[in-house]
C-alpha cells in the first residue's frame, strides 16, 4: 500500500521536530517519494537493475542494463536471465562477479528458493534482508535500495551509502566524516521513518 502525500507530510513534520537541522534541506526539496512511488517493474527485474548499478555511474549502468534487456528479449525474468551465457553477459559489460550474481538470482527464482514476486507480502524488513543477502553477491546496499525504492519500506537506514553519510555531515555541518556505526546510532530516534531521513540526506548532497 502506497503512502499518501498527507501521510508523508506528517512524517516530514515529525522529522523536523526531532531534528530541526533538517528543515532547510526539507524546505528546499520536493516531498519524499519513498513509499509514494511504488516500483513499476517486477521485484526480480528491480534487483537485477540494482546489481548492475552497483558502483557504476548512472549512464554506464543504464547502457549495460539496456543491453541486458535486449539479451533477455525485452523482459527480465529468472528463466530468461538464466539462459544468457556468462560470456554474453561479459560482452554486454557486466563484470564477472555481477554475472555470477545475476545467475545466482535467476537460479534462486527458478528453484523456488526465493519467491521474488511475493517479497512485498513479508512484513519483516529483516526477513527480506536475510533472504536476499544469503544469495552470493547480494550485499546490504543492494537490498537497502530494493526495499526503499521497490518495496517502499519506510524504515531502512543505509548508512553504508556514501551519499547518506555526506548528506548527514552537510546537514549537521560536521567537520569530520561520520562513520557508519556512529550514524547507525544517530538514526535510532527517527524510527520508523529512517528511509525518509536517508532520502533527505541525498537531497542535501544534490541541492546547490
Amino acid at each position: 500500500m502506497s503512502v499518501t502525500s498527507a501521510a508523508m507530510k506528517r512524517i516530514v513534520a515529525e522529522i523536523c521536530t526531532l531534528d530541526p537541522k533538517f528543515i532547510p534541506t526539507i524546505e528546499a526539496s520536493p516531498l519524499c517519494t519513498v513509499g509514494r512511488n511504488v516500483g513499476e517493474q517486477s521485484h526480480f527485474a528491480s534487483l537485477v537493475e540494482s546489481v548492475i548499478s552497483q558502483q557504476l555511474a548512472i549512464k554506464a549502468a543504464d547502457t549495460i542494463h539496456a543491453r541486458l534487456v535486449s539479451l533477455a528479449k525485452g523482459k527480465i525474468t529468472p528463466a530468461r536471465v538464466a539462459k544468457i551465457s556468462l560470456e554474453d553477459l561479459r560482452q554486454a559489460g557486466v563484470s564477472g562477479a555481477k554475472a555470477k550474481t545475476l545467475h545466482g538470482l535467476a537460479k534462486a527464482g527458478l528453484d523456488g528458493e526465493i519467491s521474488f514476486e511475493e517479497l512485498h507480502e513479508i512484513e519483516s524488513d529483516q526477513e527480506i534482508f536475510d533472504q536476499l543477502t544469503a544469495l552470493w553477491g547480494i550485499g546490504p546496499w543492494t537490498v537497502d535500495m530494493f526495499m526503499m525504492f521497490q518495496l517502499g519500506r519506510l524504515d531502512i537506514w543505509p548508512t553504508g551509502d556514501l551519499g547518506v553519510r555526506r548528506g548527514w555531515e552537510k546537514i549537521h555541518r560536521l567537520k569530520d566524516q561520520i562513520e557508519p556505526k556512529k550514524l547507525d546510532l544517530k538514526g535510532e530516534k527517527f524510527r520508523p521513518h529512517r528511509s525518509v531521513v536517508a532520502w533527505y540526506c541525498w537531497r542535501a548532497v544534490d541541492n546547490k
